[in-house]
């Protein structure tokens, strides 16, 4: 199998996404408001995609299995991996109270934060989409002297996907105040009048 040093520098570079979305986490030490929990678990969970999607070639070819067969292993894999993460981040309850809350805020105050999920849905969906058709066309056999590239481009859009989830993040943070308890407001000390 060709790329094999390739194929270790993409896990590589995830699992340091791994990394970073670890430390965020334990940086905040505390109860996280939904976006900043919704959008870790995602960088987390595509670097660890990555790194399995990364490492399935060069671990399956060690069994002397080559051509369209490795490559469709690899492939039913990956798109199996990616399904089941896509459903259980979009399941989970901090991706469902983020959302609600983007919905809920005042048109005026959530005019940024809006923009930024739109553009970041945009980054994500197009690629999610572009991964899983170059693994169905790796596991369909259309292409089969383009397996090995399509592969790749399907692990490294997933790359991708990390860091723009990783870039949303944090330029996400502390632009868009949470819905809080009115009554958990501090005073000002003055009037409105």
């Amino acid at each position: 199998m060709q790329d094999v040093d390739l194929f270790l520098s993409l896990a590589e570079i995830a699992g340091v996404f791994v990394g970073f979305g670890a430390l965020i986490s334990v940086r905040s030490g505390g109860p996280s408001e939904a976006h900043e929990v919704t959008y870790i678990r995602w960088v987390v969970s595509i670097a660890i995609w990555v790194v399995i999607a990364a490492l399935a070639p060069v671990i399956i070819s060690r069994y002397d299995i080559t051509g369209h067969e490795l490559w469709m292993a690899c492939s039913l894999v990956a798109v199996v991996l990616f399904a089941v993460m896509y459903t259980v981040n979009g399941r989970a309850p901090e991706h469902q109270a983020d959302a609600a809350a983007i919905l809920a805020a005042a048109p005026r105050a959530a005019a940024p934060r809006v923009a930024l999920v739109m553009v970041a849905g945009s980054t994500i969906w197009l690629p999610g989409a572009a991964v899983v058709l170059a693994l169905a066309l790796v596991v369909l056999g259309l292409f089969p002297d383009q397996e090995q590239a399509l592969y790749l481009t399907a692990v490294g859009l997933g790359l991708f996907m990390g860091a723009i989830g990783l870039f949303v993040m944090v330029f996400s943070q502390g632009h868009v105040p949470a819905a809080r308890d009115p009554a958990a407001l501090p005073a000002t000390g003055g009037s409105s009048t």
